[in-house]
């Protein structure tokens, strides 16, 4: 008891002393000088950069000054039409540019580059069809091991001599190699050729030394789960040496699939960038149209300052008000004011635009565009334009490639809820010899001659043969049948997905409609205000030149009219916008820029493989006995067309339109349309950049509207270039 006690003592002193060392601070060190902490300051708290040196491109390094209000410099104007300007934003852009930022969002940019890497992709979820297709080369294995092994005997009759406690000796050597091929079916079938060699110090033996060994084929076709084409096109090839399940989506379909998936993202990459490009060029045309109109309205105000001076400084008139000086300052100011923020509006959509070309900042020249905006009336069908978009949207085409991918591996998770049930057969030609080659087989031992072991194997006596069914089962098939389940549901989720955006669509496509429809009447409206306001500013400036006005109503008349043709060139440019918004909600804006995507050539072998195919289909008969040919997933061309009945086909009588009359047509008077816009100055004021739009230049003519075309037409096509595209062969 006392002996206890004692060691609770020494313990419990054990453990405070621990706790106390441990409640302790680390000693102080000493060093003989003072430390500057150089490394910890300098190195260890310093941030790290990567050791690489890139070129800069051209662009940035030969890029001048930005233009500003405050540097302004007489450029070479460089008159780019909305054509020029696409195709300039297709060569340059290998890296979409589009409204978003390429800096904030690296990884979420399209490239040209993209395509050709989900060609070569390896990874599981994000196998190429290449990689799919690699399942079935012939895979060539081979080894050759050679060892030597000592070991003393515990046994009074074996050994090396008659001594007991003698060392046994071995020399070995194996060598191993096959070719194994998985076939497109689900079958795999192996050729090897294996020897053994033994080299024992044993006495009693027929040989010292003796080589063993056989050629041999397997062969292993699954007939139940996992068994045949499609479920092998879909799931690639099972593994037996897997019990549970292993995937369904590796296969070469599914890997066409997602290749065609990422297909539809760049395409709708490509096309923002060319809807991004459009409204950029009619957004700046916009601004050089709205600043011209705020130079002649800051040009007017100076005239009427200038007036008002001198007819102050001559005594005044009849009506004059010594007012009206200050006045039209104030009001002069105030247009050179807007005029200023108008030309800085400029630089900014044509560094913008020029972003979006992949153009340098500034090179010297100052992009103005040459084309006018469409005047004339655009009116599509709703029908047909509907059938367009939900055939040609590229959204609904990726959202129908993943239910049809989930279809696909649905059918192939089916499979895999029966049981695992394969024929298997082996065949060898087995081999024996004192040596493993020899001119002859005469051993001087025995009578059927054993010394060449390749001799055994050529005269073919020793066989061996196995055929018959392996079968397994996981009792249940719970693991199988979730598999099924979580298939059911997410193919629920994407048709009802589907179904979602296409009413989204429809939705957007009702919504650009009526876009179209309202800037084209707001043109028409804008045009009459602007002619009206022309007339009144001319009207009133003749009765202030008079002296019976004063020029308070001439300022607000001339605010008036740079506000009615701001808002006319608004109108304008919003409506070509709609027009490409159409366009670009039906799925159709690349065709509608006769811009089509192509893939690259096909190598050498993929072409020789499709002749030799096609030869053979030429030559073949159909065999209504056999299923040649697998399941089509893919429709060439653009889809299936869509055939529409119009509301209450059947009893076309109780179709009503919509609940409200049309309005009356508006007619703007007569005498307002025959009066023309005023003219600007014929000089322009000292400090303008000169490249301003003269009113009254001629300009090409107003670019059509082209109706829809269909890709058979004989149209001129231009493709956009993109990295080559592997091949689609699709071999076994």
């Amino acid at each position: 008891m006392v002996n206890v006690r004692r060691a609770l003592y020494a313990s419990s002193v054990f453990v405070v002393g621990v706790m106390c060392g441990c409640s302790h601070s680390e000693p102080e060190l000493h060093y003989l000088g003072d430390a500057d902490l150089k490394h910890y300051k300098h190195e260890a708290l310093s941030i790290d950069y990567v050791n690489r040196c890139e070129v800069v491109p051209e662009e940035i390094t030969a890029a001048e000054e930005p233009r500003t209000i405050s540097n302004r410099s007489k450029d070479e104007i460089w008159n780019m039409s909305l054509e020029q300007a696409l195709e300039i934003a297709r060569q340059n852009n290998r890296v979409i540019r589009t409204s978003g930022s390429i800096v904030a969002n690296p990884q979420g940019v399209s490239t040209v580059y993209d395509q050709a890497i989900q060609e070569s992709g390896v990874l599981f979820g994000g196998r190429s069809v290449e990689a799919a297709l690699s399942d079935f080369d012939t895979t060539f294995s081979t080894q050759m091991l050679w060892g030597r092994a000592e070991q003393v005997q515990n046994n009074a009759f074996t050994g090396s001599g008659s001594m007991p406690g003698s060392t046994l000796q071995a020399d070995t050597g194996m060598f191993r190699s096959s070719l194994q091929k998985q076939f497109g079916y689900g079958a795999g079938f192996t050729v090897g050729h294996d020897w053994d060699y033994q080299g024992l110090n044993v006495p009693g033996q027929l040989f010292p030394s003796v080589y063993t060994g056989h050629v041999r084929a397997e062969y292993r076709q699954p007939l139940w789960a996992g068994a045949g084409t499609e479920f092998t096109r879909v799931a690639g090839p099972l593994n037996p040496n897997f019990s549970g399940i292993t995937g369904v989506s590796q296969g070469v379909v599914i890997a066409r699939i997602n290749s065609d998936i990422s297909l539809t993202q760049f395409e709708q990459s490509v096309r923002q960038m060319h809807l991004d490009v459009e409204n950029a060029y009619w957004g700046l045309y916009l601004t050089y149209q709205v600043y011209r109109t705020a130079v002649v309205a800051r040009n007017s105000a100076l005239k009427t300052w200038r007036d008002a001076e001198a007819t102050d400084r001559a005594g005044g008139i009849d009506g004059f008000d010594k007012s009206d000086v200050p006045q039209a300052a104030d009001n002069y100011y105030q247009r050179k004011s807007i005029a200023e923020a108008l030309l800085n509006a400029i630089y900014a959509q044509e560094t913008e635009l020029r972003r979006l070309l992949g153009l340098s900042v500034n090179d010297g020249r100052i992009i103005r565009p040459s084309d006018d905006p469409t005047k004339a009336q655009f009116i599509p069908d709703w029908r047909s334009s509907l059938t367009e978009m939900l055939s040609q949207r590229l959204e609904l085409r990726r959202q129908k490639w993943s239910i049809k991918s989930l279809e696909l591996q649905l059918e192939a998770a089916k499979s895999l809820t029966r049981p695992q049930f394969d024929f298997v057969s082996s065949y060898r030609v087995n081999g024996f010899g004192d040596h493993l080659l020899g001119q002859n087989d005469n051993d001087g031992i025995t009578s059927q001659g054993l010394s060449s072991a390749y001799e055994t194997i050529n005269q073919g006596d020793q066989t061996t043969w196995n055929l018959g069914f392996v079968a397994s089962m996981p009792l249940g098939f719970r693991s199988a049948r979730a598999q099924v389940r979580n298939y059911e549901l997410r193919l629920t989720r994407e048709l009802a997905i589907l179904a979602a955006q296409e009413l989204e669509l429809a939705q957007s496509l009702a919504a650009a409609f009526q876009e179209l429809s309202v800037t084209y009447a707001n043109a028409q409206s804008n045009l009459n205000r602007q002619r009206a306001a022309a007339l009144r500013v001319d009207i009133l400036d003749k009765q202030r030149i008079g002296g019976v006005l004063k020029a308070d109503l001439v300022l607000r008349a001339q605010a008036s009219l740079a506000d009615a043709e701001k808002e006319y060139y608004t109108s304008l440019t919003d409506y070509n916008k709609a027009i490409a918004n159409l366009h670009f909600t039906k799925g159709s804006l690349l065709e509608y820029y006769n811009v089509y995507l192509a893939e690259g050539p096909w190598t050498a072998q993929a072409n020789e493989q499709a002749l030799r195919r096609a030869w053979a289909r030429s030559h073949a008969f159909d065999n209504p006995m056999l299923k040649t040919e697998p399941v089509e997933f893919a429709l060439p061309g653009r889809g299936p067309e869509i055939d529409w009945e119009s509301p209450n086909a059947d009893n076309s009588a109780d179709y009503s339109p919509a609940p409200y009359e049309e309005p009356e047509t508006e007619e703007a008077p007569p005498a307002v349309h025959d009066v023309a816009p005023p003219k600007a100055p014929p000089v322009e004021p000292a400090g303008e950049p000169s490249a301003i739009l003269p009113v009254g230049a001629t300009r090409p003519a107003p670019r059509a509207v082209p109706e829809w075309e269909s890709p058979d037409s004989e149209t001129v096509r231009r493709v956009l270039s993109v990295v080559p595209i592997p091949d689609r062969a699709i071999a076994y």
